[in-house]
């Protein structure tokens, strides 16, 4: 797992079609689609913004930073359809012992709202769940789509930005390794103590605490749209 992990985030040694390929797909993927909620979509596209400018006219810019806008924007729409058509208890089902992120991920959204689709971009796996939590709760259409577009252009296009302008200006660069090295640290404590509450919640039994598919969380994801 860590050797593929770490192939698909080496974009520096993949030809110039396969890096748009990669970074294309795994926007879109790790936007909508379920099993994309661990892909590392943020070190890809950084890495891909000092890729671009170390291989000058091989590698274009703005096809790279446009390119991942469109297929960020893509993939977020399939999230959002996906959740309509499905609903709740079939996102429940398929996060399977990530039922808990998916919680989480509702509390974000009922607090934020249709700003949640912009936020979420920035935060790992949240940005995997809040287009198809927008899609169940049926936040309108055209108010998603503007939250996606801006989203997309902040973050996806954006990343591939900093990382151009990283290779450009040596103190953006080391700006960026720290803010990683600070993303990547809270990413790892976050997993551990999920996984820790994950065995505590399973030790309790299942009286010691409520479903999640209560009426009341229903509800209030009703509510936030």
């Amino acid at each position: 797992m860590s050797h593929w992990w770490t192939a698909l985030s080496d974009v520096s040694s993949m030809t110039t079609l396969t890096v748009y390929v990669v970074v294309f797909a795994l926007v879109f993927v790790e936007s909508g689609l379920l099993v994309g909620f661990f892909l590392p979509g943020d070190s890809v596209l950084f890495a891909a913004g000092l890729l671009a400018a170390e291989r000058g006219g091989d590698l274009h810019l703005w096809l790279l930073a446009g390119g991942t806008a469109v297929f960020a924007v893509a993939g977020d729409a399939v999230g959002y359809w996906t959740g309509r058509r499905f609903g709740r208890p079939w996102l429940l089902r398929r996060a399977g012992r990530n039922a808990d992120r998916v919680l989480r991920a509702e509390a974000f959204y009922e607090r934020w709202g249709s700003l949640a689709v912009i936020i979420a971009r920035f935060i790992p796996w949240v940005r995997t769940f809040t287009p198809i939590i927008a899609g169940i709760g049926r936040m309108p259409y055209p108010k998603f789509f503007v939250a996606n577009v801006l989203g997309a252009l902040i973050w996806g296009s954006g990343m591939i930005l900093l990382g151009y302008a990283a290779h450009q200006v040596p103190w953006v660069k080391w700006a960026a390794y720290v803010i990683a090295a600070v993303a990547i640290s809270a990413t790892i404590v976050a997993l551990v103590i999920d996984r820790r509450r994950m065995k505590a919640a399973g030790s309790s039994g299942p009286s010691g605490r409520s479903g999640p598919s209560g009426p009341s969380a229903s509800a209030g994801l009703d509510a936030g749209a």
